[in-house]
Parts: structure tokens; sequence; C-alpha cells
């Protein structure tokens, strides 16, 4: 199957203006583009509910911009200082050589986030059970469809052989297309493949998150230019998300369930303390801003395996470790 990484539009590249922070006398907005809303990214809600970000003097504004190149497309665009999104996106920028590129500044998931779920309950999965089905992949060129494909491969399912594999779907009818009976096997984030379970509509067979290792899944990104002309704005944000970090790691489910409650209306609270219950034990969520270099090379070979690595970069062309030195000292 022929592939191909998702290049972003020549005009985006050309707005490389430096970003605005407004800025009183006590406070300094900071506008972040997330990727998606989503229970995996708990620690940034936390970080808000819970006044980490009040206290270092930022009011953080998200906007969700759903998908990754619109969120690049919003950051590079001057529409927002930092965005929430795949480190995969950095490198997609980074390989047209923009003027004014982006950088990795704080890790928030550590793995991926999405689960198998099977139409019928399996006793005893093995992933030998996808041979021959039909399986609803993600976006290519996007982190979760090269973590599944990496997770299958690495227990000998070749989606281009094995699978029927079904793309055609947007993101964000995937589910329904899976409720409404097209697949055997699915690729969902929760609370999706939860509530899956509990409606009987599905089953949680394997956790792709467990199944392709620590990588920097979800990261903080900003241009090189806010890190010259503010970074001490950046700083202060990895103090108030390493806060936020360890409040997720070490409260019970379901005070962190209760606080970023209002980031979910439709979703209830139980629900959400057995999501963010899901990811903590199997290490989604970093605990600390730090990005792992060894991680990083993880990430640069799924993206080759899956042929959509344009070009490798060294960690520390991509990485930056000192503004968490600075957070943390």
């Amino acid at each position: 199957m022929k592939r191909t990484y998702r290049r972003l539009v020549a005009p985006v590249l050309a707005v490389l203006l430096l970003s605005a922070c407004s800025t009183d006398s006590e406070t300094e907005t900071v506008e972040v583009a997330e990727v998606t809303r989503s229970i995996f990214y708990a620690p940034l809600y936390v970080g808000v509910e819970e006044g980490f970000f009040a206290d270092e003097g930022l009011d953080i504004n998200i906007t969700t911009t759903w998908g990754g190149d619109t969120t690049m497309t919003t950051l590079l665009a001057d529409s927002a200082d930092v965005a929430l999104v795949g480190s995969e996106t950095s490198i997609y920028v980074h390989a047209q050589n923009p003027s004014d590129s982006v950088v990795n500044f704080g890790a928030l998931t550590q793995t991926d986030g999405t689960f198998l779920v099977s139409r019928e309950p399996i006793e005893n999965f093995t992933f030998e059970d996808l041979r021959g089905k039909e399986y609803l992949g993600q976006r290519a060129g996007g982190m979760p469809q090269m973590a599944g494909e990496y997770a299958l491969a690495q227990n000998g399912i070749d989606v281009d052989e094995d699978v029927t594999l079904d793309q055609s779907i947007d993101f964000a009818n995937i589910a329904g297309a899976f409720a409404s009976g097209s697949g055997d096997f699915v690729q969902l984030f929760e609370p999706q493949a939860t509530e899956f379970e509990e409606e009987g509509l599905g089953y949680v067979v394997a956790s792709f998150g467990e199944e392709s290792g620590i990588l920097p899944y979800t990261s903080f990104i900003t241009k090189e230019s806010t890190i010259e002309n503010n970074e001490e704005m950046l700083v202060k944000f990895n103090r108030a998300l390493y806060k936020a970090q360890q409040f997720v790691q070490e409260e019970d489910v379901e005070t962190i369930a209760t606080s970023i409650a209002p980031y979910f209306d439709e979703t209830s609270e139980q629900l959400i303390a057995q999501v963010i219950e899901r990811y903590r034990n199997q290490d989604s969520y970093a605990k600390d801003p730090y990005i792992d270099e060894d991680g990083w090379e993880h990430l640069q070979n799924i993206m080759d395996d899956s042929g959509e690595l344009p070009e490798r970069f060294d960690y520390e062309e991509l990485v930056n470790r000192s503004i968490t030195d600075q957070a943390l000292e």
C-alpha cells in the first residue's frame, strides 16, 4: 500500500510571525490549541481547574482544533502560543524547512491512547484473531494508526496482508460506524471504548498503549521564535504542568474526575474515573514534562516502519529539555 506523509499547506508556513500573548499587570494569557478534547489529556485540565497555571500567573485559554493538521496550522498562523498534538506533526513541519520551525518542550502522554475493541467477546484473545477480519483503523500518517500498525506487526499481523483495513471513515465517525455494524474490530480512544463495553457494543481485547511502548505520543509544541522571545512563559507553563502531573499520579481517580468533569458535560464522573484509572494503570500519563530520548527514537522508528517518516531528526533538534530543567530546578 502506497504511503505518503501529510504535508501542511505551503501558505501556512509563510505565516510565521511571533505569537503575541496578551498580558496585564498580573496574568499572561496563553492560547493553547488542543488536537482533540480527551480524558487522555487530564493533566492539562487539572492544571487549569486546580489553579496550578494561575499560581504561575498564566491564564490558559484552550481551544479544541480537531486534528493534527488544523492544530499545527493554528500554531503556525499565530492563533495559538502552544499546541497540544502528536509529536509526529513537529517532524512533518520541520521536514519542510520553515524559517520559524516548531519544538517539543513538554510531554503530556507517553503511550498510545487507543484500544483494540472486538465486536464479540473473545476468551483468551490473541492477535491471530484479527487475521482475515475487517479492521476499522485511524487516519493514515497519524500516530494512532502508526502505533496500531506497529503493535499489530509486533504480534505477527500485517495490516496490508492479514486484515481488511478500512480507513475511509472520518475520525469523528469511526465509533458510530462500528456501532452501526461496520467492521469486526476497531481502534478506539476512551471514553468510547469503555462506553461500548458498558453498552454491550464492543469489548476491549488489547491496549495499543501497552503494546507499542513508551513514546512522546502527545506533546506541547511551540515555535522557535516563542522560545527565543518568551521562554519564561514556557518555564512557568511547565512548572504548572508538572504540579498537575503529580496531582494526576497521586490523587484518587474520583478526585481527578471531579476536577476535570467540567470539560466533559456528557460523560459521568464515574466513567471519567474509570478511564483515568485505565490510562494511569498503563502509565499513559507522563509523570513530568521531560520527553524521553529513547522514546523519541522509538517514535521515529514507528513512523519509518509505517512509511511515513519524511526525514530522521536528532532529539536535540526538535526537543527542548532546558525549559523543563529551569521549571523543576
